[in-house]
């Protein structure tokens, strides 16, 4: 996942050395005519919350601003082969002949050569999808050699029992890696269960299938904890990390709306503090009892519950706005202190 580190710079508003957070943001940006919304990461003081100006940061959005035009234009990067060179551990002449490629194709990819839409589509389709990749593997087993076919099959056995949970929930986390940048496993988990409750009180239904557990640190998805584990590096810098990209197309505009209020609310805090919020509700206590604080549990904290509970609270709350959530965390940290 992605560590969240103390990060401290000048901000020219406050005068003085600040703590900072790295947020998304849209630009619109014109090339050769044409308007495209650009997403670039942009430093936030704590403390007044304006963008402040940090080393490096130019540099790392004229590369999000290179990704995601070539993205809008359909072109495939030098790193997004790469990358599928990485995941599914084949070089360069192996996967030119998996893909029904010219043996020296890949190569010349490798070295600056654009591929064509037809070729750059077959690669995206590869580097999206395991299956996909699996089924060029099996077609085209008679142009590899022994080595190359048995490495390459088995990462995709092992990315498609990695990825195991559902789309839609792979849909939510590949948006809360988009919108926050810097993201903890235990932020992760708890900002999943606030999305649930709210989106399920809110629509009268889940947005995800899987069942949370009560687990000592506050309610946890073992689906995804199991997902993240196996990430030795941060997430974005992981070549598996390639699968999730865009997945986040898929959700609704009710969904993103859901998910914008959680993360502009929710999300402005750290783990630890998540997890105390959790611990003063209902839903975590009831599937707790009995269990002492050190004690680990395997109880499933019920969606239905879940939803009960919200529904509460959005009564008191009104917890369709970014307002009534305020006032909900502010009550239960004081609650918890």
């Amino acid at each position: 996942m992605p560590i969240m580190t103390e990060r401290r710079d000048f901000c020219i508003e406050c005068r003085k050395e600040t703590e900072y957070l790295l947020r998304k943001k849209d630009i619109v940006k014109t090339i050769r005519d044409k308007d495209y919304i650009f997403g670039i990461t942009v430093a936030v003081c704590t403390e007044c919350g304006e963008e402040m100006s940090i080393p490096g940061l130019i540099d790392k959005n004229v590369l999000e601003i290179d990704e995601q035009y070539r993205a809008a234009e359909g072109l495939v990067s030098k790193d997004d082969i790469e990358r599928l060179m990485k995941i599914y551990k084949i070089g360069k002449a192996p996967l030119s002949l998996a893909l029904v490629f010219g043996e020296v194709t890949i190569p010349r990819y490798l070295e600056g050569q654009v591929p064509s839409k037809e070729y750059a589509d077959v690669i995206k389709a590869a580097l999206a999808s395991p299956a996909y990749m699996k089924q060029k593997l099996v077609e085209n087993r008679e142009k590899l050699t022994d080595t190359a076919y048995k490495k390459a099959i088995a990462a995709t056995d092992s990315i498609e029992k990695l990825f195991s949970v559902s789309d839609k929930m792979l849909s939510v986390i590949a948006y809360v890696f988009e919108k926050l940048e810097e993201v903890t496993p235990l932020m992760l988990q708890k900002l999943l269960y606030f999305i649930q409750g709210i989106y399920s009180a809110l629509n009268g239904k889940p947005i995800f299938e899987e069942d949370c557990r009560a687990w000592i640190h506050g309610p946890v998805y073992p689906e995804v904890y199991d997902l993240f584990r196996d990430f030795k590096y941060n997430p974005i810098d992981d070549a598996r990390f390639a699968l999730l990209e865009r997945m986040e197309d898929t959700l609704t505009e009710e969904e993103k709306r859901v998910i914008d209020l959680v993360l502009n609310t929710f999300g402005m805090y750290g783990g630890k503090m998540l997890e105390k919020i959790t611990h003063n509700e209902i839903p975590w206590q009831e599937a707790r009892k009995g269990y002492g604080d050190s004690i680990p549990s395997s109880e499933i904290v019920p969606k239905d519950r879940i939803m009960k509970y919200y529904i509460a609270v959005n009564q008191k709350y009104e917890i369709g706005t970014e307002t009534g959530l305020r006032s909900y965390i502010r009550d239960m940290l004081g609650n918890a202190s």
